[in-house]
C-alpha cells in the first residue's frame, strides 16, 4: 500500500485490488458518530422557508467532530439575524465550530426576522445522511496500450499519478474524458491493473485520514457483533 495524498481534506491509497475490502470500509462510513445539529425551536422565521426546510438546511451545515465527543454531547447554537439579508452558518453562534460560515441559509426581506436556538449531538449517518462524514471511492489503476496517437492523450492526462511506461502499456489514472477519446481510437486499448486508488474526501467534519480510521474500526465492531450472534 502507497499513500499518494494525505491531507485533512483528501486522503488516497494506492493499493492492491481488494473490491471486497474497500467496499467493506466504504459502507461502514455511514457508523462514524458525527456532529450534527439534531434538533431546532424556531422562535421567528419571517423567511420565505417553511420552518422544516430550514431545520433540515440547519442539520445538513458540516460541523467539528472533536475526539473527546461522546454519546452525551450536546453544543448548543443560537441565531439571531434581521433582514434585510442573507442568513449564513457562520451566523450560528455556540460553543462548537462551524466548518463551512460563508454556507448561506436564507434570506431575508426588510424587517424580516429569524430566531432559534439549534442543538447538536452526535448521530451516524445510517439513520440520516447530515451526519455522514465525507465521500469514499475507489478505481482501477488502469492498463492502457500505447500507439503514437494514444501516447499524446495518455502524457497529457492529469490523475493521481504521473502515467508511467510499462513495455507496450502505460500504467496511469485517467479522466472521464481522456478514456473517451482513447476509446473512440481503439475500443480495446483500456484494461484495469490489478491495483486500485482508495479515496476518502472529508466534508470538513473530521481530516481524512481519522474517517478511514473510525470506519475500520465500526467495521472491526460489527464483526464482532456478527460473530457473537452466531457464535
Amino acid at each position: 500500500m502507497e499513500i499518494i495524498e494525505n491531507t485533512e481534506e483528501k486522503l488516497v491509497l494506492k493499493m492492491e485490488a481488494n473490491e471486497s475490502l474497500a467496499n467493506a470500509i466504504r459502507r461502514n462510513i455511514p457508523e462514524i458518530p458525527v456532529l450534527a445539529i439534531d434538533e431546532v425551536e424556531i422562535f421567528k422565521n419571517d423567511s420565505a422557508l417553511y420552518d422544516e426546510v430550514l431545520a433540515n438546511r440547519l442539520g445538513l451545515i458540516p460541523l467539528k467532530t472533536e475526539k473527546g465527543m461522546s454519546e452525551k454531547t450536546k453544543v448548543e447554537f443560537k441565531l439571531v439575524k434581521k433582514g434585510p439579508c442573507t442568513v449564513y452558518a457562520e451566523d450560528l453562534k455556540g460553543n462548537g465550530e462551524i466548518v463551512y460560515g460563508k454556507i448561506p441559509i436564507t434570506i431575508l426581506g426588510a424587517e424580516h426576522k429569524l430566531e432559534l436556538v439549534a442543538t447538536a449531538k452526535l448521530s451516524k449517518g445510517i439513520e440520516h445522511a447530515k451526519a455522514v462524514p465525507g465521500l469514499c471511492y475507489y478505481r482501477h489503476i488502469l492498463e492502457v496500450a500505447s500507439s503514437s496517437k494514444i501516447d499524446s492523450i495518455v502524457q497529457k492526462s492529469k490523475g493521481f499519478i504521473k502515467a508511467e511506461k510499462k513495455g507496450n502499456k502505460w500504467i496511469c489514472d485517467l479522466e472521464e474524458g481522456d478514456i473517451e477519446d482513447i476509446k473512440a481510437i481503439d475500443k480495446t486499448a483500456i484494461s484495469d491493473s490489478s491495483e486500485i486508488f482508495f479515496v476518502i474526501e472529508s466534508y470538513g467534519n473530521m481530516p481524512a485520514k481519522d474517517i478511514l480510521l473510525k470506519a475500520i474500526k465500526a467495521f472491526e465492531e460489527n464483526l464482532d457483533e456478527f460473530e457473537e450472534k452466531i457464535g
